[in-house]
């Protein structure tokens, strides 16, 4: 699949680098279990510190795979075959039997979308696309209010209804296109973790696209260093180093993908509920949390809704959230109480 294309939606997860000095200089080898590829429209990465003495890393490599293509087969929107792509071609308003997987994914997203009044929602889709932003190349040029406006009137999560002891969904629009691209990655990052634990597995670093669960300790029996990215345009730099662990983490940004037209910068990034870039003057934000679905999502709304009122929520839902601010003279970094905590 075309990493371009799966890099469509609200916003695009900005790359979080794996850092340790230590680290850099061990060959991969030397980690019982070093696993990468591609999967999601990205790439994994996979360290275990330990193996149990029951599993080689082998069989281990071999049932993640499987877990992987098993989630990718649910959730991806260019596998026309897939899960969510039968529901998204099924232009009624009957309910809709789904699998546990993605009942999971879509029922978190919609507390997200009620968490942040809209500010998440995987229904975007169709505005991602008319701004250039989808899976064709990029317009450069901006819509008018009245395309924006004909689109809007296909999304908005408040259409999409849950029956929890069926399992079911139900499109009150039946032109409602789900995209899950700033949660399913989320959610397959924890079903590697919970795969490995279910092993025997308590040290290990698993990451899809940059977003990360961590647990126990690295190679060095220290806690994981994960380095956030500075969100400038044309230069690749280190903005933090945290030294964490036993957390899930995810990151959401504004810098890498955009277009100018007549000096006006149009951001990537969708606010569902006007169907226009955002303007303000975030320029990411890192989530902390204890599942990396969640922080997934949680990157993804409150990236949308920007300093002022991200930073509220963070603090009213005690959020632990990293924002990192662009000014005249650079980027300044406002951690919310919870995220300072977590630190500590």
């Amino acid at each position: 699949m075309d990493l371009k294309n799966l890099k469509r939606g609200s916003v695009i997860l900005l790359l979080v680098f794996l850092l340790s000095a230590c680290q850099q200089q061990l060959a991969k080898s030397q980690y019982p279990l070093h696993y990468s590829g591609a999967i999601m429209g990205t790439t994994f990465t996979i360290k275990v510190s330990s193996l149990t003495d029951s599993l080689t890393s082998d069989a281990l490599k071999t049932q993640i795979k499987a877990l992987l293509d098993q989630l990718n087969g649910q959730m991806s929107t260019y596998q026309q075959d897939s899960e969510l792509s039968k529901i998204n071609q099924n232009h009624s308003s009957e309910w809709i039997t789904v699998s546990e997987s993605l009942y999971i994914v879509l029922k978190q997203a919609n507390v997200i979308s009620k968490l942040s009044n809209g500010a998440f929602d995987i229904t975007v889709g169709p505005l991602v696309n008319l701004w250039g932003f989808g899976p064709n190349d990029m317009s450069f040029a901006a819509p008018t209010d009245e395309k924006i406006a004909q689109q809007l009137s296909n999304v908005g999560f408040k259409y999409l209804l849950f029956n929890d002891d069926k399992h079911q969904i139900k499109k009150q629009n039946p032109m409602l296109y789900l995209d899950l691209s700033a949660i399913a990655k989320g959610y397959a990052v924890d079903q590697v973790g919970l795969l490995l634990e279910k092993n025997g597995m308590s040290n290990y670093m698993v990451e899809i696209g940059g977003e990360l669960r961590l647990k126990g300790h690295n190679l060095q029996n220290k806690l994981w260093r994960i380095a956030v990215e500075k969100p400038a345009a044309n230069q690749r730099m280190i903005q933090k180093v945290l030294p964490i662990s036993n957390v899930s983490l995810a990151t959401s940004g504004d810098y890498r993908n955009f277009f100018e037209l007549d000096g006006v910068r149009f951001s990537h990034t969708i606010d569902p509920r006007s169907g226009k870039p955002i303007t303000h003057k975030l320029a990411s934000i890192t989530i902390l949390s204890d599942t990396t679905m969640k922080a997934d999502a949680l990157a993804t709304a409150l990236m949308v809704l920007g300093v002022d009122q991200g930073y509220q929520l963070a603090e009213k839902e005690d959020i632990a959230a990293l924002f990192i601010i662009k000014t005249k003279d650079g980027f300044i970094e406002k951690a919310s109480t919870s995220f300072v905590a977590r630190l500590r």
